[in-house]
């Protein structure tokens, strides 16, 4: 059972009884303001005082001397600093530019006006020639041609549609190779093997392509949603 009372209302407990023997149990208490009476309450005050100064007196040496003898707090070591990134690369990535009629090169210039200024976490960076049909994104160079040739592609080679474009893949040395099949003007992308999903690569390119280059009438079967 527990010992709190049942209430939240605030209870005295009553006076002690006179322990047997003791002397000022039997002896009145002086009521008439006489020197015993003023003795007694003399000293249960000068009592009473003389706990109020030694209290404080004990909490402060305590203090003292714990602060004394505590052991010294070691002093928070400094944190490492974080590794400098490594700088980007900046220099022009080598890129072929070819001539361009007319109606494609219009294309291209609507295309690379509209291209991301990076591509996940691939900056772009300038190129040697042809800044109108060329785009190079991050180190190694993830590279974007447009107005190339168009690959020539099978009825059993096998298409990705990526955000609505189709795409055409192969193997290059060191990069996969990703062409649009179903566009007016082809569009040529390639992934360094550095990179891991090449298609993942393409996607931010494919929802410009919808909007810069048109689509084609006659895309190869693979193009088509299953």
């Amino acid at each position: 059972m527990s010992k709190l009372p049942d209430s939240s209302e605030t209870t005295t407990a009553p006076d002690a009884a006179p322990a047997l023997g003791d002397d000022t149990a039997a002896r009145p208490a002086a009521t008439d303001g006489s020197p015993e009476g003023g003795r007694d309450r003399s000293n249960r005050g000068a009592a009473l005082i003389a706990t109020a100064v030694a209290l404080p007196a004990t909490v402060l040496a305590g203090v003292l001397a714990f602060n004394q003898f505590a052991p010294d707090q070691p002093e928070s070591e400094p944190s490492a600093s974080a590794t400098a990134p490594a700088p980007l690369a900046t220099t022009p990535v080598e890129m072929a530019a070819p001539a361009l009629a007319e109606r494609p090169a219009t294309v291209c210039r609507a295309l690379l006006s509209q291209l991301p200024p990076a591509i996940r976490e691939l900056p772009q960076r300038p190129v040697t020639a042809g800044p109108e049909q060329n785009a190079a994104y991050g180190d190694p160079a993830l590279t974007v041609a447009c107005g190339g040739a168009a690959p020539t592609v099978a009825d059993t080679d096998k298409l990705w549609l990526v955000n609505r474009v189709c795409w055409y893949g192969s193997e290059a040395a060191g990069s996969t190779v990703l062409s649009t099949v179903d566009r007016e003007t082809t569009v040529t992308v390639r992934v360094p093997d550095d990179y891991d999903q090449p298609l993942q690569w393409v996607s931010p390119i494919s929802e410009t392509i919808i909007a810069t280059v048109p689509s084609v009438a006659d895309a190869p079967t693979g193009c088509r949603p299953a």
